[in-house]
C-alpha cells in the first residue's frame, strides 16, 4: 500500500483510529472525532456576512465524557509526523490540557506540556506506544495539582439530558475550572465569560456536579433580575425540579404577561404577616433586592442559619446601585462560610469597585473577541455619526431664553450637556430621523434597542420615532416601546420583545433597564444616544447584540453611535484581561463600599425634570416636557455623571439647527480591531494577502478544476461577492463575473460582463470540434453561465435542468462526448474559451 496516495481521511480510518483503540481508549465513550473548537467566525462587510470554515480537532481523547486530556491532529502522508503539531497545541491551550499529539499514519510524535512523562518536551513515538488513559488521567491530575481526596469530586459526570446537548469547549473548560478550585478548596471564584456564551448552562453544569458528587449540599442562585430567576428555573435548571425553589418574600413572578409560571416558592406569607421558608429544598434561586432590607420581614436570608448553605452562586456579580450595597453585603456576609462564586461578562474594576479584590483573579476568562474569533457570537459593523453641534459646541447669544422663558447660561454647551441640561429639539428630531432611514433601507421590522441618557429623553425618542414611522404604528401600536424602568405597560413588552416568535415590539427605546441581563437574540440594531463613561456599562450594551440566532438570519449586528460611545472599543481594558485598581485600606470591608447590585424595579436614571411638580400644561412643548413648564420648577439632572455639583436647571431649546458632520462606517479585523475601510480596499487586501500579483491569481484560477472552489475560498477569507458585485455592476450595466470583479477591482484590469465573456467565446474555433448534441449542449451551457454563472455550470446537476433536460437525459448528454471524462474535458475548455483574454 502506497501510504502517499492516501487521503487523510484514509490515513485516520486505517492507521490512527486503530492504533488509538489498540492503546485502550473506547472509541464510543473517550474518543471524539472532528470535535469542534469554532464554528467558523463571522465576516461583515456591507449588509451581508460570511461565516468561515470551522474548526475541527480531528482526535480529542476524554478520560470521562466532557473530560478532555489530549488532542491528535492527523495529516496525510505527504506531511511530515510533526506537520500538525502547531495546530495540536493551539487545540491543547484551547482546551486546558497537557498532551498535543500529531500524526501522519506512520507513528505519533506527542508532545507533554506537563514534563511529566518524558524528560523531553517532544518525543516520537510508533503507532503501537500511545500512553493508555489510564497512563495519562493520573499525570493531567497531577499536572492540575490534584490529589486523591479531590479526585471523587472531578471525575463526578457531567448532566446529560438525553437529547445530545454537550457544553462547547470553552463551556467545558470554564465548568472544570471551577469545580477543580471548589475541589482544592477555594472558597471565592471568579468566572469571566462574554455576554451571550451560556453563562447560566455552565452555571448548571458546576452546581450539577457538585451537588452531585455531595461535595456541596445545599446551594442559594442570586440573580438580579426577577425575569432572569423565573428562565433560570424554567430553563437550564430544570433538571433541578423537585429539590429546587425560587425564595421570594411574595408571589411576584409568578405571573407574567398574563401568563402562569410553574415555580415552587420557598416562602409563604404566614398569619402573622411574617414571611416563612421552607427550609427542605436543597437549590434555591432568589433576587438579592427580594431576599434583604430594613425591613426585618424582608430578610427572608436571616431565616436560614449561617452555615445553611454550602455554595453561593452569584450571577451577574457586578452588578447594582448604592442604595442596596448593604443589602446584597449582608447576604454574603451572612453565609460567608459558604463558597462563593462570581459570574460576570465584564468584572468591574475602579478606584471604588473590585470583583476581583473578592473573588480572587478569575479561574477562567473566555472574552468577546474569542467569542467572536470562534464564530459563537455575532461580530459587528459601527456606524458612527457625529453631529456638528456636539463636536463644536453651541453658545445662546447674550440674553437668549429657553422654551420655558429661563434666562440661559453663558456658556458652550456640547455633547457631555445635550439630553441632560441641555435639550435640544432639532438634535433628538434628527437622530430619530436618522435612525428611521437606517431602517426602512435596510429592515423596518429588524429588533432595535435604543439607549437614551435618561428616561425623558427615551419618552422623547419614543415620540418622534412614533411620528416618523406612522405605517408601522398602524400596523401595530407596539412598533415602538418605552421600556424602562418606571413605566410598567413598556417593561410588560420586554419578553415579548426578546422572543424570537414575537414580532413586536421592533424597537425598544430605553435608558438603563436593559443594559443587561436581557437576552435579545434578533437584536440587530443597537442605537447609542447615550454618553457612555463605564466601561462595564459599555461591554453590557454590546453585550445586548452579540447573540447569533441563524434560524432568524441573525448573524451579526450593528452599533448606529450618536454619542462617540464606540471610542471605548479602542480603550485597551475593552477586551482585555481585568486588572485590580481598587486597593483596600488596612481594615476595609472585603467588598467595597460602592459594589453595586441592581434594582429590578427601577434601574433607569430618572430624570428630575421627569419628576417635575404639577404646573400648567404648556400646548406648545412635547408631553415629557410639560412638567417643566411649572414656574417653580428649577431641576434637572447633572450635565454628567461625574459631576456632583448641586443639579442645574435643564433648559429646552428648539431654535438650533443640527446637522451631520461627519458619517463613518468602521468593521472588526482580524485582530478585532475597528477599522474604517471602503469596501473596495478591503477586498483588495484580502485577495492579496493571498495573490500577491495578477500572475499569482490567474494561474490559481486557470489550475482549479473548478473555479467555484476558488470564489469559496475568498468568501471564507472575508471577501463578500454579492457587495462588490453589486458595485461593479452598476459600472458595467449588467453582470460581471466572479473573476472580473477580481482583476478589476485588485489588479485594474478592464472587466466584462457575463454575456460579453460568453459572445467573445461563441465566436472562437473551439465550438467547431463539437457536433449534434454535443455543440447543442455547450450551447447550452454557455447561455446558462450567461444567465446564472460559472458555478452553476460546473455542477453535473445543470444537465437535469431545462433546457438540458429537452436535449436528454443527462446519461445521454454525457455519452455524447465519450463518457464522464470526455465531458469534462469539453467543460473545461468551455472555461479555458470564457477566461483566454489573450485570444481576440
Amino acid at each position: 500500500m502506497d501510504k502517499r496516495s492516501l487521503t487523510e481521511t484514509d490515513i485516520r480510518t486505517k492507521f490512527i483510529t486503530p492504533a488509538i483503540i489498540k492503546a485502550g481508549w473506547n472509541i464510543q465513550t473517550q474518543v471524539l472525532e472532528e470535535y469542534t473548537i469554532g464554528a467558523g467566525r463571522i465576516q461583515v462587510r456591507g449588509r451581508l456576512s460570511s461565516r468561515g470554515a470551522p474548526r475541527r480537532a480531528d482526535y480529542v481523547l476524554n478520560y470521562q465524557p466532557n473530560k478532555p486530556i489530549a488532542v491528535i491532529e492527523a495529516k496525510d502522508n505527504k506531511h511530515r509526523l510533526g506537520d500538525g503539531m502547531q495546530q495540536a497545541l493551539d487545540y491543547a491551550e484551547k482546551l486546558d490540557i497537557p498532551f498535543a499529539i500529531s500524526s501522519n499514519g506512520d507513528g505519533f510524535l506527542f508532545h507533554d506540556r506537563s514534563g511529566l512523562l518524558f524528560n523531553q518536551p517532544e518525543t516520537e513515538l510508533t503507532l503501537d506506544e500511545l500512553p493508555s488513559p489510564e497512563t495519562l488521567w493520573p499525570l493531567f491530575l497531577q499536572w492540575k495539582g490534584i490529589g486523591i481526596a479531590e479526585q471523587a469530586t472531578i471525575e463526578e459526570p457531567y448532566h446529560d439530558d438525553g437529547n445530545g446537548r454537550t457544553p462547547r469547549y470553552y463551556q467545558m473548560v470554564a465548568v472544570n475550572r471551577a469545580v477543580e478550585a471548589v475541589a482544592k478548596g477555594q472558597n471565592r471564584i471568579l468566572l469571566v465569560m462574554a455576554t451571550g456564551t451560556g453563562k447560566t448552562y455552565t452555571a448548571f453544569q458546576i452546581i450539577w456536579r457538585l451537588w452531585k458528587s455531595k461535595q456541596k449540599k445545599r446551594i442559594l442562585f442570586l440573580a438580579d433580575r426577577n425575569i432572569l430567576v423565573d428562565q433560570t428555573m424554567n430553563n437550564d435548571f430544570k433538571p433541578f425540579a423537585g429539590a429546587m425553589a425560587k425564595l421570594s418574600p411574595n408571589a411576584a413572578g409568578m405571573e407574567r404577561n398574563g401568563k402562569k409560571v410553574d415555580l415552587q416558592l420557598a416562602v409563604e406569607r404566614g398569619k402573622d404577616r411574617v414571611n416563612k421558608v421552607d427550609t427542605s429544598y436543597e437549590i434555591y434561586l432568589g433576587l438579592y433586592q427580594a431576599l434583604s432590607g430594613t425591613d426585618e420581614a424582608r430578610n427572608v436570608y436571616k431565616q436560614f442559619s449561617p452555615d445553611f448553605f454550602d455554595l453561593i452562586v452569584i450571577d451577574e456579580c457586578h452588578r447594582g446601585s448604592a442604595a442596596d450595597d448593604s443589602a446584597w453585603r449582608a447576604i454574603l456576609d451572612y453565609f460567608s462560610a459558604a463558597t462563593h462564586i462570581g459570574l460576570t461578562a465584564t468584572p468591574k474594576e475602579t478606584d471604588e469597585v473590585s470583583n476581583i479584590h473578592y473573588f480572587g483573579e478569575p479561574v477562567y476568562t473566555y472574552s468577546l473577541k474569542q467569542g467572536i474569533d470562534d464564530g459563537y457570537l455575532a461580530p459587528y459593523k459601527v456606524i458612527r455619526v457625529d453631529l456638528d453641534k456636539d463636536v463644536q459646541g453651541w453658545r445662546p447669544s447674550k440674553g437668549q431664553r429657553d422654551m420655558l422663558g429661563q434666562l440661559i447660561d453663558d456658556r458652550i454647551y456640547n455633547q457631555r450637556d445635550f439630553d441632560r441640561t441641555m435639550v435640544m429639539m432639532h438634535r433628538s428630531e434628527l437622530v430619530a430621523s436618522i435612525i428611521t432611514e437606517y431602517l426602512k433601507e435596510t429592515d423596518p421590522m429588524q429588533k432595535t434597542i435604543i439607549f437614551c441618557e435618561n428616561i425623558d429623553h427615551a419618552e422623547r425618542m419614543r415620540q418622534l420615532l412614533v411620528n416618523l414611522n406612522p405605517e408601522q404604528v398602524r400596523k401595530n401600536r407596539k412598533y415602538v416601546m418605552r421600556i424602562t424602568g418606571d413605566e410598567q405597560e413598556g417593561k410588560a413588552e420586554l419578553d415579548h420583545f426578546i422572543d424570537p416568535e414575537e414580532p413586536y415590539p421592533v424597537i425598544a427605546v430605553t435608558s438603563k433597564l436593559m443594559t443587561t441581563g436581557v437576552d435579545a437574540k434578533t437584536c440587530k440594531l443597537v442605537v447609542l444616544d447615550q454618553r457612555i463613561q463605564s466601561m462595564t456599562e459599555f461591554k453590557q450594551i454590546i453585550g445586548r447584540g452579540t447573540r447569533i440566532d441563524e434560524d432568524y438570519g441573525k448573524t451579526w449586528f450593528t452599533i448606529l453611535d450618536f454619542k462617540k460611545a464606540t471610542e471605548l472599543f479602542a480603550d485597551e481594558q475593552f477586551d482585555g484581561d481585568p486588572v485590580m485598581i481598587f486597593e483596600p485600606q488596612s481594615g476595609q470591608s472585603p467588598v467595597p463600599p460602592n459594589q453595586e447590585i441592581g434594582n429590578d424595579l427601577n434601574d433607569d436614571e430618572i430624570d428630575p425634570m421627569h419628576l417635575a411638580g404639577n404646573g400648567s400644561n404648556n400646548p406648545t412643548l412635547p408631553d415629557t416636557l410639560q412638567a417643566e413648564s411649572n414656574p417653580g420648577y428649577h431641576g434637572g439632572s447633572t450635565a454628567d455623571e461625574d459631576d456632583t455639583s448641586a443639579p442645574r436647571t435643564k433648559f429646552v431649546v428648539n431654535n438650533v439647527t443640527f446637522n451631520i458632520a461627519g458619517r463613518r462606517v468602521q468593521y472588526l479585523d482580524s485582530d478585532g480591531k475597528l477599522i474604517t475601510e471602503e469596501l473596495t480596499d478591503y477586498t483588495r487586501k484580502k485577495v492579496q494577502e493571498q495573490y500577491a500579483t495578477l500572475k499569482d491569481f490567474l494561474k490559481s484560477w486557470n489550475d482549479a478544476e473548478r473555479k467555484q472552489v476558488v470564489i469559496d475560498e475568498l468568501a471564507s477569507q472575508g471577501v463578500i461577492w454579492e457587495e462588490i458585485t453589486t458595485e461593479l455592476r452598476k459600472k458595467l450595466g449588467d453582470e460581471p463575473d466572479p473573476f472580473d470583479v477580481i482583476t478589476h477591482i485588485v489588479y485594474g484590469q478592464p472587466a466584462l460582463t457575463r454575456k460579453q465573456r460568453a459572445a467573445k467565446a461563441k465566436r472562437r474555433n473551439y465550438f467547431d470540434k463539437y457536433q449534434g448534441q454535443a455543440r447543442a449542449v455547450l450551447d447550452a451551457l454557455l447561455q446558462k453561465y450567461a444567465d446564472t454563472g460559472i458555478g452553476t455550470i460546473e455542477d453535473t446537476k445543470v444537465l437535469q435542468l431545462p433546457p438540458f433536460n429537452e436535449l436528454g437525459t443527462t446519461m445521454e448528454l454525457v455519452k455524447a462526448f465519450g463518457n464522464k471524462a470526455g465531458y469534462q474535458q469539453a467543460l473545461r475548455e468551455l472555461e479555458d474559451s470564457l477566461y483566454n483574454d489573450e485570444a481576440s
